[in-house]
């Protein structure tokens, strides 16, 4: 992954576009070359280029409005005297501010840097606090985990008609929108896994209404992955020491249901599967501390099971 930091954009893309705008505008407003060449710190030679339209720039910021009203006040300011240099650095310090919350200086970010996309980044905004660093953390694990899925030789099989999922909750997760997951799930085509998209938070009830089951019993349990149930991957648990765990599929609250036939059971089982029901595909949830583990487990039991 190429490393791109954004105020390498602001300085290549949003300070040369600002430049020639507040260029035009000043020299609008009866400014010579030269005293807007002392205004921008640049060359007298540089504001010719910009005046005349042959610098450039990006449109992204030349037509957003907020960009606009900014560098209009500015020039107004320099012009009349209102402003000095000081002022007009902080105006533009907090232009960029703004287009760096999911403006366009963010959406160039992306462009420059793609693994970004899907990540919800917002680092130049809050910067890197304990609350983001988690939610990258499970978000970087759940990518680990639906490879680790794809990679596996017997994954094709293994995968429900309603498509697999790998999920993770953040330490303190109160509800689905706090588990990352795959949108869309995971599916089998033509024996080979498909992964639709970078995970997200708030992307799978299903799995997640397991996850928070199993951390309402067990707060160490964060990860997990269905799989189709299958009689050789549940011997495969037994053979390596788990013991699934059966539920009825069919209950109107399966976080509910499951939350006590955990508590029934003392703790959160590595294994738990139901037989299905009508409409009810047969499923099975492996769990684990992160998803990562949750899906290196479901490689040992496809692979004891073969």
């Amino acid at each position: 992954m190429s490393l791109v930091l954004p105020s390498e954009l602001v300085v290549d893309r949003f300070l040369p576009t600002v430049r020639a705008m507040l260029a035009t505008r000043l020299a609008d407003r009866g400014m010579t070359q030269q005293e807007i060449a002392t205004k921008l710190g640049v060359t007298q030679a540089a504001v010719s280029k910009y005046v005349s339209g042959e610098s450039g720039g990006d449109d992204r910021f030349r037509d957003h409005p907020e960009t606009v009203a900014t560098v209009d006040r500015i020039a107004d300011g320099l012009a009349g005297g209102e402003m000095d240099g000081y002022d007009a650095l902080s105006e533009l310090l907090a232009l960029i501010r703004d287009l760096e919350d999911r403006g366009p200086i963010c959406e160039l970010h992306e462009e420059e840097m793609p693994a970004l996309r899907g990540l919800g980044c917002d680092l130049c905004v809050r910067g890197l606090d304990p609350d983001v660093r988690a939610e990258r953390d499970v978000l970087a694990n759940v990518r680990t985990a639906a490879r680790t899925l794809a990679s596996i030789p017997e994954m094709a099989a293994a995968v429900p008609n309603v498509g697999t999922n790998v999920g993770m909750a953040l330490p303190d997760a109160h509800d689905e929108t706090d588990v990352a997951a795959v949108p869309g799930r995971i599916y089998e085509i033509g024996r080979r896994i498909e992964i639709p998209a970078n995970p997200e938070f708030g992307a799978s009830k299903h799995v997640a209404t397991a996850i928070l089951a199993a951390r309402s019993i067990d707060p160490e349990v964060r990860g997990a992955v269905n799989v189709a149930t299958d009689d050789a991957l549940l011997e495969a648990a037994r053979e390596l020491g788990y013991d699934p765990l059966e539920f009825d599929a069919d209950y109107e609250d399966r976080g509910e249901h499951l939350r006590d036939r955990f508590a029934e059971r003392g703790s959160v089982p590595r294994v738990a599967y139901h037989r299905g029901a009508f409409g009810i595909e047969p499923i099975t949830y492996v769990f684990g501390p992160t998803a990562t583990d949750a899906a290196e487990l479901v490689s040992d039991l496809l692979a004891e099971a073969a």
